[in-house]
């Protein structure tokens, strides 16, 4: 897996993110303190809202940046986009107002909702191998949960020693040192558009997301984001509620159970390179989300229970098999999204992906929250559950099962797939690329028929 650091300029993008990740890790924390420095008992309501807040950005502003990225070098649109959130973070430990923070975290949500997708379209074009890919698209995978593990802890030790507040010029530095290594990076040019686009700023902004749901797979990944979705938040917001209230262990013990899925899910990154070599993205992907179902049936066993030592355990299980699922939708997803639409395409794709994704994750957290809230964990459990399965079983319905082998050429015609996209009526995608079918769509009907 490590043998594609020895490409530098993806090694050097590996390096970035993972820098920005630890400097986004400590201004979690730093902003937790922060928060409750201004609003005291109220603190969990402007963490709350700062939460919604970030999805919001997530969602409205990638696929504004996907209108205008072809317009700017995508180094300069990822560095910009990195020196924005310096800025940013410098400006965080001199709030005293529970509105500038909603302001300050809306604007260094919507530079990340720019550096993301960006940096997501790059890397297929650093990578062109689609082993390579793959073991990039773990490795990633890897960065987001060992930073979830990692972050906390540098911040533990940084505060022994200073307060809170030098932690945000950590953040600067993190996101200072990602820019250089951006700037360092020598890129591959992008594939060039056959020509100019055509429409208002509201249809460019909204090219990707139509493009995306055109597509069967991709319309299947989305449903399964729903379910990782709904997963996640069950982790995110009620493992406190299990730790402390349920079973009544210390505080210490929530970043165990937080642990616990961050764990499950670093084994499935490390374990899915090889898996991805023998078995196809569709039935990987499926089954993870399948798998939660049955971790949420028995997640709503434990919950039910009302005492036994075997519920600590059981909890650490399920979470940890919450996190493997997910990683078993999420890792692939990226390869995805690359073979399904052409390269041109690619970075308004991967920004309308980013979008819709973090959408459902906008319906599923206040969803934990106030079923858990006003029903019960019990309730919670079973909602969410009933989302998973129904998420799950639409993608498998929505997923072809005849897909063409991804080892060789693709037979058959996606014109209608692409109507409004003239340039891209007769390309046809194939390993590492699209090419151009001049066979006609009717023959191409009759063929799947």
């Amino acid at each position: 897996m490590l043998a594609v650091l020895r490409n530098r300029t993806y090694r050097r993008l590996f390096t970035a993110q993972v820098i920005a990740l630890v400097g986004t890790g400590l201004a979690t924390v730093a902003l937790g303190l922060l928060a409750y420095d201004i609003a005291g008992a109220d603190a969990g309501q402007v963490l709350g809202t700062a939460l919604a807040i970030k999805m919001g950005a997530y969602v409205a502003i990638a696929p504004a940046v996907a209108a205008i990225a072809d317009r700017l070098p995508r180094r300069t649109l990822m560095a910009g986009a990195d020196l924005t959130r310096a800025a940013v973070a410098l400006m965080l430990p001199f709030v005293d107002q529970v509105w500038q923070v909603y302001v300050l975290i809306f604007l260094l949500q919507s530079a990340s909702a720019a550096f993301t997708p960006t940096f997501q379209a790059v890397v297929p074009d650093v990578l062109p191998a689609e082993r390579d890919y793959t073991r990039a698209l773990s490795l990633s995978r890897l960065a987001y949960d060992l930073e979830s593990l990692f972050s906390p802890a540098l911040a533990a030790v940084l505060l022994s020693v200073v307060t809170y507040n030098w932690l945000f010029l950590g953040t600067v530095a993190g996101f200072l040192a990602s820019a250089a290594l951006v700037v360092a990076a020598v890129l591959p040019k992008p594939v060039a558009a056959a020509g100019p686009r055509a429409g208002s700023v509201y249809a460019k902004a909204t090219a990707g997301s139509r493009l995306f749901l055109r597509v069967p797979q991709l319309r299947a990944l989305l449903a399964l984001d729903l379910a990782v979705s709904a997963a996640g938040a069950t982790v995110t917001v009620n493992s406190v509620v299990y730790v402390r209230d349920l079973l009544g262990r210390s505080a210490a013990d929530l970043s165990l159970a937080l642990g616990a899925y961050g764990g499950g899910s670093v084994l499935a990154a490390l374990l899915l390179p090889r898996v991805l070599d023998r078995f196809s993205d569709r039935t990987v992907m499926l089954r993870g989300g399948l798998l939660l179902t049955p971790v949420f049936a028995g997640l709503g066993g434990l919950t039910a229970a009302g005492e036994g030592d075997w519920r600590w355990p059981a909890l650490l299980t399920a979470w940890a098999a919450f996190g493997a699922a997910c990683s078993m939708v999420l890792t692939p997803a990226g390869r995805l999204v690359r073979r399904a639409v052409p390269d041109r395409e690619r970075t308004s794709v991967f920004a309308a992906q980013f979008s819709l994704s973090h959408a459902c994750w906008l319906l599923t957290y206040p969803l934990a929250g106030w079923l858990g809230a006003a029903g019960g964990l019990r309730s919670a459990v079973v909602t969410l559950g009933a989302v998973t399965l129904a998420a799950a079983l639409l993608a498998i319905r929505l997923w072809p099962s005849h897909e063409p082998s991804e080892a060789a050429p693709v037979e058959h015609e996606h014109a209608d797939l692409y109507s409004g996209h003239p340039h891209l009526a007769d390309a046809v995608p194939v390993p590492g690329g699209w090419r151009h079918s001049h066979r006609h769509p009717a023959d191409e009907l009759h063929a799947h028929c």
